[in-house]
């Protein structure tokens, strides 16, 4: 994932997280949320907690936006988080670049069929910031064609399940979308 993605319909976003949560969330409209963005995401028990896209350990260079899903368990920096904080990023978008010769490179925008939200998932980091980072998976059908990795996406169905089960009941939720789940198009 190239590290874009957006909230084109809060309305509709937060209806579908009312719905599900039974709780109020608030987004604001943002077709182009980007990393280090305060963003809102829902955790433990299904509550909005606003955090920052983003993460910056001592040792890295740069900021650190997403963790490969397939070893997010494993890895240091991921690990903490992933068994004690899963979070889902609910959203109606999201964007990749594709090099179209030379130095051009086009935006596509990638939805579900409808334009419906969806909830991408993450780990965060509790503290005075609060932090997070999406997690990624192999690429669908349509997303390969387009970049090696696309977000991890969660269905409603199994929203408190990611938040609350344990390391390995979440890791088994860890997947690319069917192939044929989502559209794309020039942004």
């Amino acid at each position: 994932m190239c590290g874009r993605y957006g909230a084109i319909d809060p309305d509709r976003i937060m209806r579908f997280v009312q719905d599900l949560s039974g709780r109020p969330f608030v987004i604001t409209h943002n077709p182009d949320i980007r990393p280090t963005n305060v963003v809102p995401v829902l955790a433990g028990g299904l509550e909005q907690v606003d955090v920052r896209w983003g993460i910056q350990p001592a040792w890295a260079k740069k900021i650190l936006i997403n963790a490969q899903g397939e070893t997010v368990a494993e890895k240091r920096t991921f690990a903490a988080a992933f068994r004690d904080h899963r979070c889902l990023i609910p959203l109606d978008c999201w964007y990749e670049w594709r090099d179209e010769g030379g130095s051009r490179k086009q935006k596509y925008r990638f939805a579900l069929p409808d334009g419906g939200p969806m909830l991408m998932a993450g780990i965060w980091y509790p503290g005075e910031e609060p932090a997070m980072v999406s997690l990624t998976t192999v690429p669908n059908r349509e997303c390969a064609e387009y970049h090696h990795r696309m977000p991890v996406f969660v269905q409603p169905s199994h929203a408190q399940r990611w938040v609350e089960s344990t390391p390995d009941e979440a890791v088994a939720l860890i997947g690319p979308l069917p192939d044929g789940a989502v559209s794309v198009e020039r942004a």
